[in-house]
């Protein structure tokens, strides 16, 4: 027995010392498990030392070799120079990130298959962990090539548009790359996730630069009360991040968090620049200038999801400033049309009907500039109503008080001889 026991560990020992030289030259990129590599685990998983130093020898070659690729992939392309060394892109910051990733994405699924081929038969409990703790190692390698790269590329600073779309680019591979190997590859997960919330702190600097650039030298509004420059440029660049976003494979809780604080970053300045270049307009424009500011947010915003909140916001704003208009411009017919004049000299008997006759045959006449820059007509629209509404009713009061026999006039009919009624008619 004894004799017995001496020659099964002398075996044992060959095994291993056999295992561990195979497990060396398992250093090409395509890594073919040999079918006896593999029962030489199953037999060394009884010697659970032997069997864990046969792993070690495993994942230091193949961590070696994951490295090389690496590095070859990024400078030497692929055999024959196809595909094209991933640094020829490093002009295109996304395509270098997601062509690093990706490669680091297969390379991680692969090295997890040739873990499970080469344990197929190991029986013992705890494979599933060897598995994840080997490719932990193995992905180690990479981290440092990886991580200087893509801090090159966000330092660099291409952009609020680009930063975010990359930012979006790490989430998702930090995602997909954890999907495959659990948590195990921690090393290369944290890189990722580090590089994730690098890139995203500096794109929410980007905006923030952008927002404070606003509000340093605000113009005045042009002279046809439309949007700004500064307005136009800010709303593209959001709708360019909100777009990207939209396609993003991000998880949609993830999404809608960056969203809110996108919208505050962006909208919350905006608003503060448009009130701060108004300020210094009459009533009638400044309201104006607001309502077709107000409008362009309003439209951009409302391609996107997780908006709903800031739109209402939004209509909320604009009511207040078409309130303003609607009670200029019915003001505005009031005094051109003769109407106020009327109701201020009732008293007198000057049947003053002419003008109001005009205002009557041509309403369109009397509309006031500003109307004319708004950019949305269901705006205007609601505006020449609800401020016709408005004449109607001052109509009604000084026709009420000239019928009143209390006031006595001599002859109404002559000094109105329209009914409310009518007017509201031929408004209509």
């Amino acid at each position: 027995m004894e004799q017995m026991a001496l020659l099964q560990e002398t075996a044992y020992e060959r095994l291993y010392r056999w295992a561990q030289s195979e497990c060396r030259t398992l250093t090409q990129e395509s890594c073919d498990i040999s079918p006896v590599l593999t029962q030489a685990m199953e037999a060394l998983q009884d010697r659970p030392v032997l069997y864990k130093y046969t792993l070690d020898e495993f994942g230091t070659a193949r961590r070696s070799t994951v490295v090389r690729g690496f590095i070859d992939a990024l400078t030497r392309g692929g055999p024959g120079g196809t595909p094209r060394p991933i640094e020829m892109h490093s002009h295109d910051p996304l395509r270098y990130v997601g062509d690093m990733l990706a490669w680091l994405h297969q390379a991680t699924a692969s090295e997890k298959e040739h873990l499970e081929a080469l344990l197929k038969h190991v029986t013992t409990q705890g494979v599933e962990e060897n598995i994840q703790e080997v490719v932990g190692h193995i992905t180690e390698g990479v981290c440092r090539p990886l991580k200087v790269r893509i801090e090159q590329v966000i330092v660099a600073e291409p952009g609020a548009v680009l930063l975010y779309k990359i930012s979006n680019l790490l989430k998702f591979y930090h995602h997909t790359i954890s999907g495959i190997v659990g948590n195990s590859a921690t090393t290369l997960l944290t890189t990722i996730e580090e590089m994730h919330l690098l890139s995203k702190k500096m794109f929410f600097n980007s905006l923030s630069l952008h927002a404070s650039k606003l509000m340093d030298k605000v113009e005045l509004p042009p002279p046809d009360l439309g949007p700004s420059s500064a307005l136009n440029q800010t709303l593209m660049l959001l709708r360019e991040v909100l777009a990207s976003h939209d396609s993003s494979v991000v998880p949609l809780d993830a999404r809608q968090a960056d969203f809110v604080q996108v919208l505050s970053c962006i909208l919350d300045p905006l608003l503060q620049m448009c009130t701060v270049s108004a300020s210094n307009l009459g009533t009638a424009d400044m309201a104006t200038f607001m309502v077709n500011s107000l409008y362009m947010m309003k439209t951009t915003l409302a391609l996107f999801e997780f908006t709903d909140r800031r739109l209402e916001m939004l209509q909320f704003q604009i009511e207040a400033h078409l309130d303003t208009l609607i009670n200029e411009q019915a003001s505005y017919v009031l005094t051109r049309s003769g109407l106020s004049y009327i109701y201020n000299t009732i008293q007198q008997h000057k049947p003053e009907q002419v003008q109001f006759d005009r205002y009557l045959s041509a309403p369109d006449n009397l509309l006031m500039p500003q109307l004319n820059f708004l950019l949305s007509a269901t705006v205007k629209e609601q505006i020449i109503k609800q401020s016709t509404e408005l004449v109607c009713r001052a109509y009604g009061e000084v026709y009420t008080a000239v019928m009143n026999p209390v006031n006595e006039y001599k002859d109404p009919e002559s000094i109105l001889h329209r009914s409310p009624e009518q007017v509201q008619a031929l408004l209509s």
